[in-house]
């Protein structure tokens, strides 16, 4: 049995590998999803201008026999959202030329609470436990992303940093290749992107598989090249609209991810991290301004 709270995640993650017609229900249901469980399977193909065969397709691909119970779910799922963001349903569009500034306020801040929320939601528990042992134990933690993912890697490097650990963030292809080729299997390599079809951050984390390396993958699609090539997955759900992409959207997500597998490696040597957390607070603090 599917469960209904993760159906927009489950739908949103889907999008890339659906084929065209199946991807018009996708966003169709996305966008209008009070409107989309009203329809009937003959409604909602016509709405999408496309065959009840592929609705039945599109439904069976998100793991339901029948298309009623689709309905259920999506019903289920989209008063769900309603009630927790507590806003009219215009409050999770997209930005619009007409929205004054407090709407892109109350419209960013929902939609990124909603992305954490939903993370939290979808993410594997196990995968992220199995994720915290391989790091606490590592003898080295190279970290990979490149645009908008770079500043996500260099937040949880300066993370692991401050508790002890020997650890290195890439943003430039050739120096994340070069230092993966130099991992051996008491590292771990962690790859973060949103597509998981970086090309850069994709090869990084195949030559560090090569040499031996624990691979972890931080991406948006579990089924996206990145995320069945590494060791081991954890997935966010971001929310991505035309003006909210890569840059906004999962970001926010990937840093709730790199703060769960920071304070679970923290934890494991709850009294040392705390200790290396004061003394690297002392260090800094000849640096700031009197009060």
């Amino acid at each position: 049995m599917t469960d209904s709270r993760t159906l927009f995640v489950r739908i949103r993650a889907a999008v890339p590998s659906l084929r065209p017609s199946e991807r018009r229900i996708a966003e169709f249901v996305l966008e209008h999803p009070e409107q989309a469980a009203s329809l009937s399977i003959t409604d909602l193909a016509e709405a999408c201008s496309t065959s009840t065969t592929t609705v039945v397709r599109f439904t069976k691909r998100l793991g339901y026999d029948h298309y009623r119970e689709l309905r259920i779910d999506l019903t289920r799922e989209s008063t769900r959202e309603t009630l927790e963001r507590n806003a009219p349903p215009e409050m999770s569009s997209d930005i619009n030329r007409t929205d004054t500034l407090p709407d892109i306020i109350a419209k960013v801040a929902m939609n990124e609470t909603l992305s954490i929320g939903d993370t939290a939601q979808a993410i594997d528990v196990v995968a992220l436990e199995t994720a915290i042992s391989a790091l606490a134990g590592a003898s080295r933690i190279d970290i990979v992303g490149v645009g908008a993912s770079a500043f996500v890697a260099a937040d949880l490097q300066q993370k692991l940093i401050r508790i002890g650990f020997a650890a290195f963030a890439w943003r430039d292809a050739h120096s994340a290749w070069t230092a993966a080729s130099l991992l051996d299997d008491k590292a771990v390599c962690i790859a973060i992107s949103h597509s998981g079809t970086t090309i850069d951050t994709v090869n990084a984390l195949r030559i560090a598989k090569e040499s031996g390396a624990t691979t972890i993958a931080i991406t948006n699609f579990g089924g996206s090249t990145l995320g069945e090539e590494a060791d081991i997955l954890l997935t966010t759900a971001a929310r991505e609209t035309q003006f909210r992409s890569g840059a906004l959207g999962s970001r926010i997500a990937q840093l709730m991810v790199v703060d769960c597998l920071f304070i679970g490696v923290a934890q494991r040597a709850y009294d040392e991290s705390l200790s290396a957390l004061h003394r690297t607070y002392r260090a800094v603090q000849s640096r700031k301004l009197d009060a």
